[in-house]
């Protein structure tokens, strides 16, 4: 059965396509012109398309020593953050969904409160430090370990299941810990992969923590070390441009390089969540 298209339907079409467009075209033009040689960039005749195919600018981007210090850093971040976050907020949103919980309605409304009002970045730069953080790999786990808004939507996940699962548990002996972990987590596969995601994305873009609690370059993540060859690069150019400004378009194609292989690893990741993504966050938003 042929689907019909109507008015509406078209402009959205239309719409989405437009959005599509303004997305994919500017990283579509990053690698064309990070794949492209130095003399077609230099004459502006990379569109979409590379021209001169080399792989020049990656090969200096992966042999850079602070790329691969701070690839495997956000790497460790990634892994070690994400299995952190989903473990407190999982076990977190577990508890508050239980009604007979003492103090459960007092619990979720501070827990929302904390959605409207924080506070700021010098009261918590005080309690990193406070706390022995700066300049550790805590530091960059710890103080964002838990999202609120994925805390609420795991909640309602969790309010959704059947008693009868845990009912079923009781009866064969488990306690509120073995529910959790032997009954619960493994039927939420589909919330925890897109929560999981949600966490792994926003830590892999974290450098706000590493500009605030790290000191020492060698455990800077890759969007540090992104930003500082970005900043880099226009103090080069501002200099090279009153002599003559070819390294100018070089030093763009080194920036689009490096900003490539950062964005690469968590777009290939995407594809394999994707399945969850839209049932987890589905679920977890049918009721308030």
């Amino acid at each position: 059965m042929k689907a019909k298209w109507n008015g509406t339907d078209l402009i959205i079409g239309i719409l989405l396509l437009g959005v599509v467009a303004a997305t994919l075209l500017p990283f579509v033009y990053m690698i064309a012109v990070s794949l492209s040689k130095d003399v077609y960039v230099l004459k502006g005749e990379v569109s979409l398309w590379p021209k001169g195919f080399n792989l020049k600018m990656y090969r200096l981007v992966l042999n850079d020593p602070r790329i691969t210090t701070s690839y495997l850093n956000t790497i460790l971040y990634v892994a070690l953050g994400t299995t952190v976050s989903l473990l407190i907020t999982s076990a977190g949103a577990f508890a508050i969904s239980k009604k007979e919980m003492p103090l459960h309605k007092t619990f979720t409304l501070l827990i929302v409160f904390t959605m409207f009002f924080s506070g700021g970045m010098i009261p918590t730069f005080l309690v990193v430090k406070s706390y022995g953080l700066i300049d550790t790999i805590w530091a960059m786990v710890l103080p964002t370990a838990i999202s609120t808004w994925n805390l609420i939507v795991m909640r309602t996940f969790f309010s959704a299941m059947p008693k009868e699962i845990e009912e079923s548990g009781k009866l064969d002996g488990l306690n509120d810990i073995g529910i959790f972990f032997r009954l619960v987590l493994p039927l939420s596969t589909a919330v925890l992969a897109t929560i999981g995601l949600f966490y792994a994305v926003g830590i892999w873009n974290n450098f706000t923590s590493a500009l605030l609690y790290l000191r020492d370059q060698d455990r800077f993540p890759l969007q540090v070390v992104l930003r500082n060859i970005v900043l880099q690069g226009q103090i080069t150019s501002s200099d090279v441009s009153s002599v003559g400004g070819d390294n100018l378009v070089v030093d763009d194609s080194l920036k689009f390089a490096t900003i490539v292989v950062s964005t690469l690893p968590i777009l290939l990741v995407y594809p394999f969540l994707q399945k969850y993504f839209v049932k987890g966050a589905m679920i977890g938003s049918v009721k308030g």
